[in-house]
């Protein structure tokens, strides 16, 4: 009973760490991207001055509305996240790889190293049915008992969209439609 207890201990506090990762991260980019909001953004190679280019074509200034909106908030939506996962795998193999810990700590490791993997792979295959289903983008964002997912719609969500997203997402995770918040990325 113990050991159950310890492993369910470990696995939660792993949980609380990637949630902690993920908003530090996240609350880290958002803050990064208005300062750089005059440089690139996750790639793009134009200028974002406003200034005329070599070939004379002119490039709208960013705001920060504009970074977070569209393509760009699910993009960095998605590396936030993959940021995050590789943080707590890294702390996770960290602790398995200590000399000295005991198997049971490798195992709890491991255990938490299989979770986020399925989590990642939840995630991808909803954000892949749900963009199948007509949706230019989603993101999905997976814990322990609830998840999140956005999806790019022009206009607000109906009825029909949430009761398809809500069907992907229970089909894929298991969890309840309770557990699942579904909303629109504007």
């Amino acid at each position: 009973m113990s050991t159950r207890w310890r492993r369910n201990a470990v696995v939660a506090v792993m949980a609380v760490l990637v949630c902690a990762a993920v908003a530090l991260n996240w609350m880290s980019s958002s803050e990064q991207a208005v300062e750089e909001a005059s440089g690139k953004v996750l790639g793009e190679a134009a200028l974002v001055s406003g200034q005329e280019t070599d070939e004379g074509t002119e490039t709208a200034a960013l705001d920060e509305e504009t970074v977070y909106s569209g393509a760009d908030y699910f993009a960095s939506a998605r590396l936030t996240r993959q940021q995050a996962r590789d943080n707590a795998i890294s702390l996770l193999q960290e602790a398995a790889a200590q000399e000295g810990a005991e198997q049971s700590v490798a195992n709890e490791a491991s255990e938490g190293i299989q979770v986020l993997a399925s989590y990642t792979l939840a995630e991808a295959q909803i954000e892949n049915l749900v963009t199948a289903k007509g949706y230019t983008d989603c993101v999905a964002f997976m814990g322990d008992d609830s998840i999140s997912v956005v999806v790019s719609k022009e206009g607000e969500l109906t009825a029909e969209d949430v009761a398809k997203i809500t069907d992907i997402t229970i089909t894929e995770t298991g969890y309840p439609a309770s557990a699942i918040k579904i909303m629109a990325a504007n």
